[in-house]
Parts: structure tokens; sequence; C-alpha cells
């Protein structure tokens, strides 16, 4: 194996030294390019439009919606990011979320009729979510508290109760039935 010269070696340092400048300007340019994402998503506006088409940057608004109880809203960034992958999942699992929790809001209100139309649209969502991945916990328990307070019309119990009011007994047309005489 041949010696390097001291020409070889100092070249050699030199582009060392400026792959790492450009490596490090690349992750200056990273760094900034985040930061301003974060600014925009801190600010509760859309991202920038040569960002718009990052699902995660969408998707972070959304939530920032969201924790600013901006239901309505983070509903509808939700519903732009609903795909098949899994933050389409995700996406999906909080736009129902968003809505259940307008239903509650809603059920405390003087008008909790109106709550009615959003937890039928949560358990929809939820059942959306439990079609692609029935292990999703979440979901299942969120559809089941969700179905509590508005049970669907065929899970609602159906009363066995006693014979109808204008009924003849069962016993008076029965042969070979004594009705107490002798």
């Amino acid at each position: 194996m041949a010696l390097m010269t001291p020409r070889q070696r100092l070249a050699s340092a030199w582009l060392l030294l400026g792959l790492l400048a450009a490596a490090a300007a690349l992750d200056g340019w990273r760094w900034r390019d985040k930061a301003a994402d974060n600014a925009h998503i801190a600010a509760g506006v859309p991202a920038r439009p040569p960002l718009s088409a990052r699902e995660e940057v969408r998707f972070a608004h959304a939530s920032e919606l969201a924790t600013r109880k901006s239901h309505e809203a983070a509903v509808d960034a939700y519903r732009l990011l609903q795909g098949d992958d899994e933050l389409g999942q995700a996406a999906r699992y909080n736009a129902a979320n968003q809505l259940f929790l307008q239903a509650l809001v809603l059920r405390e209100s003087p008008l909790p009729g109106q709550a009615l139309p959003l937890i039928e649209l949560a358990k929809s969502g939820y059942r959306e979510v439990l079609r692609v991945d029935p292990q999703h916990w979440d979901a299942r328990y969120n559809l089941e508290r969700a179905q509590r307070l508005q049970p669907d019309p065929d899970d609602a119990p159906v009363d066995a109760g006693g014979p109808p009011e204008n009924a003849e007994r069962a016993a008076t047309t029965m042969r070979g039935v004594s009705r107490g005489l002798p």
C-alpha cells in the first residue's frame, strides 16, 4: 500500500473540510426550514405554499387547531389528510375525536339534540378506523363511549315484556288446561 504524499494529504484534508462545510450548510438550511414550519404551526396559520404538500406539517397544523379548541377547523384540516396510510388513519381518528368532543359540549348546552348528528359522524369515523385496523383499541373504546351516549337503533334492547294489553290469555285457549273451576 502506497503512502500519500504531503500534497495528497493536504488535498484530502481540504476535500474533507469542504464536505463538512457543505453538510453543515445543508443542516442549517433544514433547521431554518423546520423553524419556519414550527412558527407557522404555532401561529395557527396553514403551512407556507411550498410546504403545503407535506402531510406531516398539515397534520401538525390540524393538531394545533385542535389544541386551540377550533374543533370545526381541525376536523376540516384532518379530513384533507384522510387516506389509507398510517397518517391518514391517525387523521381519521383525530377528526372523529374532534366531532365527539363537539358533541359532548353540545350535550351540556341548552340544545342537546344538536349533538346527535355529531355523535353519529364520530361513530362513523371510528368505524372507518376499525375497518382498516380492527386492533385500534383507542377507536374501539371511543366508539363504545359514543354508543353509550347514542345507541344505534339495531343495538336498542328489545322489550320482551308480557302479552299485549288486549290479548286473550293463553290458558283460556289451550285444551286440557283447567281454569281452576271444578
